[in-house]
């Protein structure tokens, strides 16, 4: 599957490297600038279009054997030219040409202590790397604290959410990276725990400029990072709290030498389509292992997120997989307490009735372990190999080729050996996996090819809790394209039909936001496996046009483009799926507003198929002609969407 054509022009500068070393992208879009202080500190800048983006910040390391982040001089540059092309059926792109200058800033200081800096410069972003090659006899390091700085123009506004206490929340779940975003705030405002925030943030220079932060290539060689509160003048790369993990693991990494860190991404651009289609979280990995079966992408629905605990029961199943065949659906998920309130035997049973039905179930597991106080089964499966893959084997045996695990114990470097280790041990007997109640995926769409999907968000689970999730619904939908999404796919888990939060469609939580709304959301919110929301009531109680609709929906896109919107006001994005493109849009604005959106995808003339809503808030489906590819007119309500399809 992976085209590689990598044309490597290198040549070197030698140095007097305190004036440093400029590194442009193919067309001189964006600039680095790299160089040393006067205390030999190593700093950079990023240039966008002559506008600054990051301001000499700082970088480098701290390691257990020596302070690699001052007293050092630059010595050599190596540069080069990178164009290549893969596929991945699982982001927002199936196809990617990758065209980006390459450089190598070599740093030495007293005592033959070295560091090398990759730098990866592209149009659209900017990503750098710490090689620590072995030297002083030392063949492993523990990094002590990292440098990596991130100082934007004053005046910046971020868009960021809070990285939460450990060991704190629901059964002491926390973190899960479902916090809520603080929107257009000033860089000083401080965070809500006094912990950072987590990956990806976003940030809007005076001038304009977009930037969205997030880190790729983190394995079991290194932790899940985030970012500092605001301090000195940015931000800077900070490492798991210690209470993590139940206080076991260490909070800083061990690395083998020679070594790398993950890569520190940075989506540029002076509107927002280099955010919303940036694909620089995959372009700088690659896959580490084969599988015998490609991944599958699927649509499915799950009783747990309207009938609750009460329906992890064999007929409640069963009329959940008869609901899913009726859809034409690939999966239902059948969710925590399985194991206790059907048990092995029945669900031998009921994997078979589903396979009768053309349905695939997916099971739940949780991950286990000293992190968390969850009772929820079944447990001590996920934690430990031996055990691990004894289930694993039964669910091959049994044709379960999916999972989900949920609620992992934090970022450290442990935990990341325990996600790498269940993908690793699921790929060889053939199963998929979906994370839940976990960190966010960095690149692991390309890195696990049997990786299907994580939470790392707010999700669709939270307006059954409380009234204030049903409430800011809008909000969260226009800022996910523009963040969460953005960095990586995100298993929501919503598209909701009935109107209120429960079983019977008659009680609980109200929903906000209108059936159109709901529709374009399972267009803009992006993750090849989806479980939407749907309920078995929904065939009889839902407008027909709203159930057709999510019976053909697609869970994978050919290209995604950016149209129009501002996170946490509206947003406008396309997507296509072979020949046929769908637009969606939702609005969080409290007023109607009319759009004149540019959508070049489709010819004058062109017979489009739009849904939105009718006056009394009732999804209606219209043939509308394109007149002028660049000027068609959509008005988008209050709590409200659309869907434009050819």
């Amino acid at each position: 599957m992976k085209l590689n054509k990598i044309l490597f022009a290198t040549f070197m500068f030698s140095a007097l490297c305190s004036q440093g070393a400029d590194i442009d992208s193919p067309t001189g879009k964006l600039k680095v600038i790299t160089s040393v202080n006067d205390e030999g500190k190593p700093v950079y800048s990023v240039i966008c279009d002559g506008k600054t983006v990051i301001d000499k910040a700082p970088l480098g390391l701290t390691t257990d054997f020596a302070d690699l982040s001052k007293g050092l001089k630059e010595t050599d540059v190596k540069t080069g030219v990178i164009n290549r092309e893969y596929a991945q059926d699982k982001i927002k792109k199936s196809k990617i040409n990758v065209s980006a200058t390459n450089a190598v800033v070599k740093y030495e200081g007293e005592g033959g202590k070295r560091i090398d800096m990759e730098w990866h410069v592209a149009d659209d972003g900017v990503a750098f790397r710490y090689l620590v090659p072995r030297q002083n006899g030392k063949g492993s390091m523990v990094v002590k604290d990292e440098k990596s700085s991130f100082v934007f123009p004053e005046g910046t506004t971020t868009y960021l959410t809070s990285q939460s206490d450990p060991m704190i929340g629901w059964k002491r779940t926390k973190p899960s990276y479902e916090e809520y975003y603080v929107v257009d705030a000033p860089m000083d405002q401080k965070s809500e725990y006094g912990h950072g925030y987590t990956f990806p943030a976003l940030f809007k220079t005076p001038d304009g400029i977009w930037t969205l932060l997030t880190e790729t290539g983190v394995d079991g060689y290194y932790c899940g990072s985030h970012l500092s509160d605001y301090k000195d003048g940015g931000y800077s790369i900070a490492f798991p709290m210690e209470g993590e993990n139940n206080g076991n693991g260490s909070a800083n990494p061990g690395v083998a030498l020679p070594g790398n860190t993950p890569w520190r991404v940075m989506a540029i651009g002076d509107n927002l389509a280099p955010i919303v289609e940036t694909t620089l979280p995959w372009d700088l990995v690659e896959p580490k292992y084969a599988t015998s079966r490609p991944a599958r992408p699927a649509k499915g629905t799950w009783s747990w997120i309207l009938w609750q605990d009460g329906s992890i029961n064999y007929d409640d199943q069963k009329t959940y997989i008869d609901f899913a065949a009726d859809m034409g659906y690939d999966n239902v998920l059948i969710d925590n307490w399985w194991n206790t309130n059907i048990g092995e035997k029945k669900m031998e049973e009921l994997i078979k009735y589903a396979h009768s039905k053309g349905v695939n179930p997916i099971l739940w597991y949780s991950s286990s372990g000293h992190w968390n106080d969850i009772e929820q089964g079944p447990v001590n499966r996920m934690d430990r190999p031996i055990e691990r893959k004894k289930w694993m084997k039964w669910m091959r045996d049994n044709g379960v080729d999916a999972i989900k695990v949920d609620f992992f114990g934090g970022d450290k470097q442990e935990t990341m050996r325990l996600y790498e280790d269940i993908l690793s041990d699921a790929a060889d007997y053939g199963i998929d996996v979906v994370f839940h109640g976990c960190t966010l995926p960095r690149g692991w769409e390309r890195m696990y090819p049997n990786f299907v999907g994580s939470e790392a968000v707010l999700a669709s689970e939270n307006m059954i809790f409380d009234q204030v999730f049903c409430d800011k619904e809008a909000l969260h939908a226009t800022l996910h394209p523009f963040i969460r999404n953005s960095a990586a796919i995100m298993e929501y888990g919503g598209s909701f039909l009935n109107k209120r939060m429960n079983k019977g469609n008659d009680g609980g939580n109200v929903r906000r936001t209108t059936d159109a709304f709901q529709l374009a959301v399972a267009v803009l919110f992006q993750n090849p496996v989806q479980n939407f929301a749907l309920a078995p009531n929904n065939l009889t109680d839902a407008p027909a046009v709203a159930i057709d609709f999510m019976k053909n929906v697609p869970t994978t896109w050919d290209d995604t483009k950016y149209i129009a919107g501002e996170p946490g006001k509206y947003v406008v994005i396309a997507r296509r799926h072979g020949d046929t493109w769908y637009v969606a849009g939702v609005s969080n604005l409290e007023k109607p507003v009319k759009l004149d959106l540019s959508l070049p995808m489709f010819e004058k003339g062109a017979k489009l198929q739009m849904i939105n809503d009718n006056k009394n808030g009732e999804p209606v489906k219209t043939e509308i002609t394109v007149k002028n590819p660049e000027k068609v007119t959509v008005t988008l309500n209050p709590a409200s969407g659309f869907v434009l399809q050819n």
